[in-house]
């Protein structure tokens, strides 16, 4: 078993003392695990990198689960800190824990070494990337240094050390926060909880529990989504610093100590005044209006990009941010490519853009931003264990036809044919992968009538026939724009 590790600062003023004498193990060799090599390297007694797929690790191919090589690793270490894509039943990571060996997340090991700007977390099935770039850009409307973290893209380990910044926007998966132990944001939010990743933490339950960890510990506020009770119910079982506030926020007109929407304006009733004054229960401060959110969508805001906005205004009230910059930040937001983008409007047929939309949950709030019976449906990819009858039932009624892709459309299919047996369904043969969005695109323009939207909101994951989301969603975009 390892050493016991604590958290102290050394002469420079940085948590890192604890890594002396410390002999660190990394699992995985991507983005984050070459941060956490970057970060520890120095400090630590000795680094030690495993990865069956990187030939620069230490430990790779067949070794990196050889259950003889690993004891030897794990004997010689005192800490192992998993890179996100890690389940708790790879071999390493079982064999760390019959060994007692800790293991952390690159996030926990950040929090450790952090360099003292607080930290404004956002975690959920989906919305969390939206959400974190909205924060940002109303942290940076108020004058603050600030960055978009975490799983975001920059690793949220090489952005905590950075002393320049005077608060962090981070946005964390569950894969992180299933070894993330000491913790504690200033404030967080759980936008929502839906079954997704069930292979990887074995069960919605501890799914959820692994979001829940986020609010842990929480000093100003635990923002949960009123229309979820689940992420209601994991503030109630959160353990958070004394005074922390259970903030909800609602596309419905708030009571005390929401967030939400009156009359299209967006209103803050959780941060506007004193805790325990007349003030408080009387007044409202206003945060913008629907209107300079127009612009995130074809038709306005969709309802779940306004809630994304909602719970992004809760985060910065909690830092002290004031209402104006709240407007102006997201006025000045600019969405990421493939959530909802608009890529052309060809014989007054929309085509949209949604690929970033790889789970039920997600392609759900994306139709239900388009009008009943207008929609041809691009869907299919990797269903990751997931069932497809809740999110057919609910939309059907959105649904004029749909084009179903990827190398195993039964999932999608079986959905269709229970639930929304009248829409005509197209299935793309999945013989060629290199063609199949184009052939998707041409089914999808002959199903098509004017006034209609070709929607691409997959609701399963890109990897059988795509590298990426993003790869998938610039495959439906160049198909769209190459259409005469």
């Amino acid at each position: 078993m390892g050493r016991q590790l604590t958290s102290v600062r050394d002469d420079g003023g940085s948590r890192a003392g604890f890594l002396a004498g410390t002999r660190v193990v990394v699992a995985g060799l991507g983005v984050t695990g070459r941060a956490v090599v970057a970060a520890v390297t120095g400090r630590a007694a000795s680094v030690v990198t495993v990865d069956a797929h990187a030939d620069a690790a230490d430990v790779s191919g067949p070794d990196a689960v050889d259950p003889d090589v690993l004891r030897k690793v794990l004997a010689a270490a005192d800490l192992v800190v998993a890179s996100p894509g890690w389940p708790p039943s790879a071999p390493l990571l079982v064999a760390a824990a019959d060994a007692g060996v800790p293991v952390w997340s690159e996030v926990e090991l950040a929090w450790r070494l952090r360099a003292g700007a607080p930290w404004l977390a956002v975690t959920g099935t989906n919305g969390k990337t939206t959400t974190v770039r909205m924060l940002a850009s109303i942290l940076e409307a108020a004058g603050l240094r600030t960055a978009a973290v975490g799983n975001v893209g920059t690793p949220v380990l090489e952005a905590a050390q950075d002393p320049t910044l005077d608060v962090l926007a981070v946005e964390l998966s569950s894969f992180q926060l299933h070894f993330t132990h000491t913790m504690a944001v200033q404030a967080g939010a759980v936008l929502n909880v839906a079954p997704d990743h069930l292979d990887w933490h074995g069960g919605l339950d501890a799914y959820a529990a692994a979001k829940g960890r986020l609010y842990t510990g929480a000093e100003v506020a635990c923002v949960y989504n009123v229309a979820d009770p689940r992420t209601e119910d994991l503030v109630r079982a959160a353990d958070v610093a004394e005074g922390a506030l259970a903030v909800g926020f609602t596309l419905g007109a708030p009571g005390p100590g929401q967030v939400g929407v009156v009359e299209d304006v967006l209103v803050d009733r959780a941060f506007h005044a004193p805790q325990g004054s007349r003030e408080r229960l009387r007044t409202a401060a206003e945060l913008g209006t629907l209107a300079d959110l127009a612009h995130l969508g074809p038709h306005g805001a969709p309802p779940h990009v306004v809630a994304n906005a909602l719970a992004a205004a809760a985060l910065a009230r909690a830092h002290g941010v004031d209402a104006r910059a709240v407007r102006d930040g997201l006025r000045a937001f600019r969405p990421d490519a493939h959530r909802v983008a608009t890529v052309r409007t060809l014989d007054d047929v929309t085509w949209i853009d949604d690929s970033k939309a790889t789970n039920a949950h997600a392609a759900a709030a994306s139709l239900a931003s388009c009008a009943p019976g207008t929609v041809v449906w691009v869907a299919g990819g990797l269903a990751k264990g997931a069932r497809f009858d809740d999110l057919v039932a609910s939309r059907a009624d959105r649904l004029r036809a749909a084009v179903v892709i990827g190398t195993d459309p039964a999932p999608f299919t079986d959905a269709l044919d229970r639930h929304a047996p009248e829409v005509p369904v197209v299935v793309v043969d999945p013989g060629d992968t290199g063609t199949v969005m184009r052939r998707a695109v041409a089914a999808a323009r002959d199903l098509a009538r004017p006034g209609d939207t070709v929607l691409l909101a997959p609701a399963g994951a890109s990897m059988d026939q795509f590298t990426s989301y993003a790869d998938r969603g610039r495959a439906f975009a160049r198909a769209v724009q190459d259409l005469p």
